[in-house]
């Protein structure tokens, strides 16, 4: 299933136009087999989101974007926002409580040098950003941001190959212009968030960028290496 899990919408994230009726009408014209709505610290309601799921005969689930001292996560599996989610470890500590999952939005931020001189100045702000506390308690790093540069997003490829760990694919969508860029392609059908978050506990997913569509070759050796 190839499924956007990054993605929000006015008036719970204040920074996106989007509405979420448009925003699933245009995911479903992508060839996308579902969308997650991940607002900015704000969850959705589940009875809100059936009822979108209903109307439009279309897989829509819900995750949330936590702002964090050490970055962005995208959370799966909490319904409320509580408060010391702003640093990672308790936000970790809550989401292992209820069994969800985790996932390091747009790595390449804050973390990406704009200017380096050399290859060595390179690779040590890649292992810098390896070191990002956040990052030991998450199930992968978003590989490939929609709103991202090639630049910035082959800085999170690095990232990824670096700490051995996969790739998500989100558009971060808060504009029409934004879907369908790209996706997450799940090994397994998914109908449900608890289906959504054991692949992504079991790393059975890889990012796929949709205005290529690129070949995945990498990314399949990437997950031999880690299967072994």
């Amino acid at each position: 299933m190839l499924i956007d899990i990054h993605s929000h919408t006015w008036p719970r994230s204040h920074d996106s136009v989007l509405n979420p009726d448009d925003l699933i009408v245009r995911a479903k014209a992508a060839g996308l087999d579902a969308i997650v709505f991940t607002e900015h610290d704000t969850v959705w309601d589940y009875k809100a989101i059936e009822e979108l799921r209903a109307k439009h005969n279309f897989l829509v689930l819900a995750g949330v974007e936590i702002s964090t001292d050490d970055g962005h996560i995208l959370a799966f599996g909490i319904d409320k926002y509580v408060f010391g989610m702003h640093r990672s470890r308790e936000l970790a500590a809550y989401v292992e409580k209820v069994n969800g999952a985790l996932i390091a939005a747009h790595p390449y931020r804050r973390q990406m040098p704009w200017f380096s001189r050399n290859d060595d100045e390179y690779r040590a702000a890649l292992e810098k950003a390896a070191r990002n506390p956040a990052y030991q308690y998450v199930q992968g790093l978003e590989e490939i941001n929609g709103r991202g540069s090639d630049k910035e997003n082959e800085f999170s490829q690095r990232l990824c190959e670096m700490m051995h760990l996969p790739g998500t694919g989100g558009t971060d969508s808060h504009a029409i212009s934004d879907i369908g860029k790209c996706a997450t392609y799940f090994e397994r059908e998914i109908r449900d968030e608890r289906e959504l978050i054991e692949e992504l506990r079991a790393g059975r997913f890889y990012a796929v960028d949709l205005r290529t569509g690129k070949p995945i070759a990498v990314r399949d050796a990437r997950r031999e290496r880690m299967r072994e």
